[in-house]
């Protein structure tokens, strides 16, 4: 009897373990970072902070590590220049010489940025990538940009982000909600991915 208590005892306290494991390891799955390396090029898509990623792009090509920017998203507004003009646009107040920036002014979404980026890739025969997006995001982003470009290497860099951090993901109740929908996200293109 006292053997079956301290079984019953141990596995409740393992899976207590792999609860708490889980639940604080879930920011850092969604925000996965690499280390940085010298790529071809530096891609920010837009959404969420999109000045902020813009800022991190612009200060990693600053910092040398690309030749050069892709700026990639359409504009909320259709009467408005396009999410990745408003980021060269940034750039290039900043010091980047226009002809270092591309852009992709049509995606909508993260599928529509990766099949977009990839056509400018390939036409200019890049190898690697750094790619910002906001940490959140980081996960799904690399996701689909791989299937998109499965022999590109990807170097994840996050953008700071006012609102969300992968170490307290569970601070507010905005956060809470950004993750879980974020999670859902992730596993509908792991899931799909794997039917596919």
């Amino acid at each position: 009897m006292k053997l079956l208590a301290w079984i019953i005892g141990g596995t409740l306290a393992l899976l207590l373990l792999a609860g708490v494991t889980v639940f604080f390891g879930l920011g850092y799955y969604l925000s996965p970072q690499s280390e940085l390396t010298k790529v071809d090029a530096i891609v920010a898509i837009s959404g969420g902070e999109t000045s902020a990623r813009a800022e991190e792009a612009i200060k990693l090509y600053q910092e040398g590590w690309a030749t050069h920017l892709i700026f990639s998203g359409a504009a909320q507004d259709p009467s408005s220049p396009s999410n990745a003009q408003a980021m060269a646009t940034e750039a290039i107040a900043a010091g980047v010489p226009a002809s270092a920036i591309q852009l992709d002014e049509t995606s909508v979404d993260t599928q529509q940025n990766a099949a977009n980026v990839k056509t400018i890739v390939e036409a200019d025969g890049y190898k690697s990538i750094i790619l910002v997006t906001s940490p959140y995001h980081q996960r799904r982003a690399f996701i689909l940009f791989h299937r998109a470009l499965p022999q590109l290497v990807i170097v994840n860099h996050s953008a700071p982000d006012q609102t969300w951090s992968r170490s307290r993901w569970w601070a507010t109740s905005a956060s809470r909600s950004l993750t879980i929908s974020e999670l859902q996200k992730v596993l509908f293109e792991l899931v799909k991915g794997g039917q596919s």
